[in-house]
Formats: C-alpha cells, sequence, structure tokens
C-alpha cells in the first residue's frame, strides 16, 4: 500500500474513533445498570451451542 494510502487509513481510524465514543462511552454506562439474569439467560444460550457442538463432534468420531 503506497504512503499516502496508510495515511488516509489512519486518518479514517482516528476519525472513526473519534465519532464513536460517545456512543461506546454510553454503552459502558448502560451495560453496569444491566442485571445478572440478563448475563445468566446469554450464558445458559451460549452454554446450550457449546454442548450441541461437543455432542456432534462425538458422535461423529463414533
Amino acid at each position: 500500500m503506497p504512503m499516502w494510502g496508510q495515511i488516509l487509513t489512519g486518518i479514517m481510524l482516528v476519525a472513526m474513533l473519534v465519532l464513536l465514543w460517545p456512543s461506546a462511552k454510553q454503552m459502558l454506562e448502560e451495560s453496569r445498570q444491566a442485571e445478572n439474569p440478563d448475563w445468566q439467560g446469554a450464558l445458559f444460550a451460549i452454554g446450550g451451542v457449546v454442548l450441541f457442538v461437543v455432542l456432534l463432534i462425538a458422535m461423529s468420531r463414533a
């Protein structure tokens, strides 16, 4: 990539960070206020998918 392309990419990354910072800050503040049952539901779903994948792998090796 030519030097001007790298400089332009760097400028775009900095601009994106500056534009997204207020939204990211708000999301972080709201995530601190989230209740634990929200996380428990998400972890339950992820755990179910992991167990299903492990089951499929075990069945394919047999």
